[in-house]
């Protein structure tokens, strides 16, 4: 009796154990990732160099008295844009127009005493000599003119080139001597920008590269000019070397001693370059996922170069690969995406 009971009880506990497994469901892949994608393209990149300069005018000068006298005209106003040749102040010498008055007589009357010995040399009425000797009276003449003319330019004193003057010290009336400090002129046309960059780049530093500067006086705006030169000595204790950068200044809104912040854009070239955000790092290692036949695709990848939120690519991808920009953080190698485009998913 005790068997017979025994196999319908194991009968039972077999198919109970059983069931589960018969009545689980087959389990379902998960949906493709919704992702963004963006083929692979090239770009201009350079290697970003910074720094901070002071701007410089083109041309400056300090203009000065080079005479002692009294100024009888100021004809400029502080901060008066000026022309080359013109008269900023007039200072006047009654000595010195005495005698250029009396020179310019002497010489009228010398001329004409050359003239009436030139009639009477060519009737053979006037020898040589005195030819010569008219002559030279005349030149003699015409020398003292001139020495008195360059000696009167100094009490006249005008721009040697275009630019803006500074504020003025002097008034009429005033007494001034050699040296006294009448005003500044600048040639703000253009803008020297002088910087020191560490000698570790001079491989890279020449002519010719493109440089942006700015300042937080004029918000985001970018001024851009070239490199004009590199000085031929590096700081012996710095060991940085100079650098001198060219802004055109049109709109004159670049003023001498500003600081201004330089980027120069050095060893320009064409290359891959990718968004930085696409990049997964990985300790010392750099990945990016790219999207081939419906799967993610996980490729290590050398980075060279950064500007903000752009990474220069030397290895690992290729122009028009499709990389993956948006949805990393729920991919990973093999998983099945469904890729967009950034336009249409904008």
């Amino acid at each position: 009796m005790k068997n017979i009971q025994l196999f319908p009880s194991l009968a039972l506990t077999a198919l109970l154990l059983a069931m589960p497994a018969w009545a689980a469901p087959p389990a379902k892949a998960p949906p493709p990732v919704q992702v963004i994608v963006e083929a692979v393209s090239q770009q201009q990149f350079t290697d970003n160099i910074e720094a901070l300069g002071t701007l410089k005018a083109n041309e400056s000068i300090t203009l000065t008295a080079t005479v002692t006298d009294t100024i009888t005209a100021v004809n400029f106003s502080d901060g008066q844009r000026v022309n080359k040749g013109d008269a900023l102040v007039e200072m006047t010498s009654a000595e010195e127009a005495a005698n250029l008055a009396q020179e310019r007589s002497t010489l009228t009357e010398a001329r004409k005493q050359l003239e009436r010995i030139q009639t009477l040399a060519a009737q053979g009425n006037a020898s040589k000599a005195l030819l010569d000797q008219r002559q030279r009276d005349v030149e003699t003449a015409q020398a003292r003119i001139a020495a008195i003319q360059s000696r009167l330019k100094d009490y006249l004193i005008t721009a040697p080139f275009d630019g803006i003057v500074g504020l003025r010290n002097v008034s009429v009336g005033a007494l001034v001597q050699p040296g006294t400090r009448i005003t500044t002129l600048d040639d703000d046309s253009v803008m020297k920008l002088d910087f020191s960059v560490p000698s570790l780049f001079l491989p890279v530093l020449q002519t010719g590269l493109e440089v942006e500067a700015t300042n937080k006086a004029f918000g985001d705006k970018k001024f851009t000019g070239t490199v004009s030169g590199i000085d031929s000595q590096i700081d012996p204790v710095t060991r940085a070397i100079q650098v001198r950068a060219l802004l055109p200044n049109d709109e004159k809104l670049l003023k001498p001693g500003l600081l201004m912040n330089v980027v120069i854009k050095a060893s320009p070239r064409t290359t891959v370059a990718i968004p930085e955000k696409a990049i997964v790092a990985e300790g010392a290692q750099h990945f990016v996922f790219t999207a081939e036949n419906g799967k993610a695709v996980k490729k290590q990848v050398t980075v060279g170069g950064r500007t903000p939120g752009i990474a220069e690519i030397t290895e690992g991808l290729s122009v028009g690969e499709q990389l993956i920009t948006s949805g990393l953080m729920n991919i990973r190698d093999g998983a099945a995406i469904t890729p967009n485009s950034a336009k249409k998913a904008d």
